[in-house]
């Protein structure tokens, strides 16, 4: 398929790269400042050197890029709170011009969902948004194919950076300024890392969840209930140790709520996974519960949930 993409940071780099191995062509790039397009298929290569070198992806605008020849159009600008601006009118763009959508931002599905579905309702194309939930783990794609309404909950870890945190103090009793310290060093936690710590990248992915599983609903992230782990003593972790428990960072999506904040759980939990890893359970009504783990973050992680979306649409 053609392939559009918006946004180069390390997503949208990995699907560039992944893309002509799946055996699609990319006819169009943009980042916030520049684009290049090419009806029969832009040299990936140079435009990830001259993206690293001169800071561009191109010399034409980026607004050319969205009108451009492609059959999806994959959005992975920055995910952004309210408006979900620019991310949604994106991939209002390519709906109202029958494109299929890709979504690698979480804004316009966990802040926008009924808006953007009633876009969809009305284009020849589809929108589709696995890689906004769990990275490489098919966590939408398996509540779709078992069925949103023979779901009846689902609970577990969706954000790395914060696993890591919590799976550090537990294993070395160390404080969380020490270990959050680390994980910056380490790279695994950003400069400012309180969209992780304080709950927010794991609740806008429960709202998600929500908003496939009630379909009706249009939750977004002011109806979420959460805590983070800012200020989570290292003696808690001690205590749950002693008792052959840990804590981590929970999600937990039931009859239209979010609640996000530190649980208690058995040491050997399915959900308790150490590192970035991330774990799911889904409760389902007949089958009962079905455990997915693995990784959840990162930029080759992400683009391949996005590539299996766009493997949907040549189906």
């Amino acid at each position: 398929m053609r392939v559009g993409v918006i946004g180069v940071g390390d997503v949208g780099s990995a699907v560039l790269e992944l893309s002509t191995e799946y055996g699609h062509t990319v006819t169009a790039v943009a980042d916030s400042k520049s684009a290049t397009i090419e009806p029969e298929g832009v040299n990936v290569s140079e435009v990830l050197s001259t993206k690293r070198t001169d800071g561009v992806v191109g010399s034409d605008d980026p607004k050319e890029a969205l009108e451009g020849p492609y059959d999806v159009l994959v959005e992975c600008t920055p995910t952004t709170l309210d408006d979900a601006e620019p991310g949604f009118s994106h991939a209002g763009i390519a709906l109202q011009r029958d494109r299929h959508v890709v979504l690698a931002n979480k804004g316009p599905v966990a802040e926008r969902y009924r808006d953007l579905k009633e876009l969809e309702a009305e284009s020849d194309g589809t929108v589709r948004f696995g890689a906004t939930v769990g990275g490489a783990i098919p966590i939408i794609s398996t509540i779709e194919d078992f069925g949103p309404d023979r779901v009846t909950s689902l609970r577990g870890v969706l954000n790395g950076t914060a696993n890591f945190i919590l799976s550090r103090m537990a294993t070395e009793g160390l404080d969380y300024e020490h270990v959050l310290a680390e994980t910056q060093d380490l790279g695994v936690a950003e400069a400012d890392p309180s969209f992780d710590v304080n709950g927010i990248d794991a609740a806008l992915k429960g709202v998600i969840i929500a908003n496939v599983l009630e379909r009706e609903e249009n939750l977004s992230l002011e109806d979420a209930e959460i805590e983070g782990i800012e200020n989570l003593p290292g003696s808690m972790l001690d205590l749950a140790q002693k008792d052959g428990r840990t804590i981590r960072l929970i999600v937990e999506v039931t009859d239209g709520t979010v609640r996000v904040g530190p649980r208690l759980l058995p040491k050997n939990s399915d959900l308790a996974p150490v590192g970035t890893r991330n774990a799911v359970g889904i409760e389902t009504e007949s089958a009962g519960q079905l455990n997915l783990s693995g990784r959840g973050a990162g930029g080759v992680e992400t683009a391949s949930a996005v590539l299996s979306d766009i493997e949907r649409f040549s189906k």
